[in-house]
């Protein structure tokens, strides 16, 4: 297991070099210019250049690259081009809200898809189980920031139960985060919930048909344990790595939920350093999301040997 670990956090490291490498030419080759978002449209010629070359950003491409690269070697982040502020403080501000409603948002998932995927195979065919799938169809199918205005008109400008926008962290006032925090972490489930409740349900509904659930049921097991006890254990390693798989919709979902309800995290912070073409903010955001979809994905991996104990690295 150790060298298997070993192994891994060493590929990582190439592996986020070639996100680096596509991360850093994407951003330099598409159009817009940093210097003019700074300086304005009437900007001189003049101005614009002595900009770029406060900047750096009159060297060459491969010049630029092997200079931010060096830098993140050494433990540097770079400089705001808008803010001038230190890009890895200004991370460390965001982190904290983006990190609350992606825990949020995968633990109430979790609560809620995995009963509703064993409730529907236990009953499938009947009412209950088209009901469950229609809802977890419409969950996928419905768009993220309009689930977050449907939400926002319903439950806050309507019922007032929730503040439409904003954020309050746990530790300030537990309370007021549950308010803040409710909307948000619904309005990602949407969809986390539709895609692990699918996928329950079939992985369920597979295992049902193996030959030792009819030999438990020829033994006289009850239903219930034979579904909730050798079905769903069973079950366990495709659910778990559609529930790792779908931290990329978490990832994308987060921009855009931030953006509705006006949380001050990551997803936000991507949308503002994207409008304002800040290169040194908008690489490390994006490698750092990265980051955490590998390490998802590597504890995914882990997890496998916890659920079925054939799988050994």
């Amino acid at each position: 297991m150790m060298a298997y670990v070993a192994r891994r956090v060493v590929m990582t490291i190439p592996v986020m070099g070639v996100v680096a490498l596509i991360v850093f030419s994407l951003l330099h080759l598409a159009p817009g210019d940093p210097a003019v978002i700074m300086a304005g449209d009437t900007a001189s010629p003049a101005q614009l250049a002595a900009i770029r070359s406060n900047l750096g950003l009159d060297r060459p491409i491969y010049v630029q690259f092997v200079y931010w690269l060096g830098q993140l070697l050494q433990g540097d982040f770079g400089i705001s081009l808008h803010s001038h502020k230190p890009v890895a403080e200004m991370i460390t501000a965001r982190v904290g809200p983006t990190l609350s409603i992606a825990v949020t948002t995968m633990v109430f998932s979790l609560l809620v898809a995995i009963p509703m995927g064993v409730y529907a195979a236990w009953t499938r065919g009947q009412l209950s189980d088209r009901l469950v799938m229609a809802v977890a169809v419409l969950g996928f199918s419905a768009p993220v920031f309009v689930t977050g205005y449907i939400l926002i008109y319903l439950l806050s400008l309507k019922a007032g139960w929730f503040p439409v926008q904003g954020f309050t962290s746990l530790a300030a006032d537990p309370i007021r985060f549950l308010r803040t925090a409710t909307l948000p972490t619904l309005t990602l489930s949407t969809i986390y919930i539709a895609l692990l409740a699918r996928i329950t349900r079939s992985s369920i509904l597979e295992i049902l048909s193996e030959d030792f659930i009819r030999t438990a049921r020829a033994k006289g097991v009850p239903e219930a344990r034979v579904v909730l006890r050798h079905a769903l254990r069973n079950a366990a390693v495709p659910v778990i790595t559609v529930a790792g798989s779908g931290a990329a919709f978490l990832i994308g979902g987060v921009v855009v939920t931030e953006s509705v309800f006006n949380i001050p995290g990551l997803g936000r912070l991507v949308v503002e350093s994207v409008l304002a073409r800040d290169y040194p903010l908008i690489q490390s955001l994006m490698l750092l999301l990265s980051l955490i979809y590998i390490l998802i994905n590597f504890a995914v991996d882990l997890l496998y040997t916890v659920f079925d104990p054939r799988i050994r690295y």
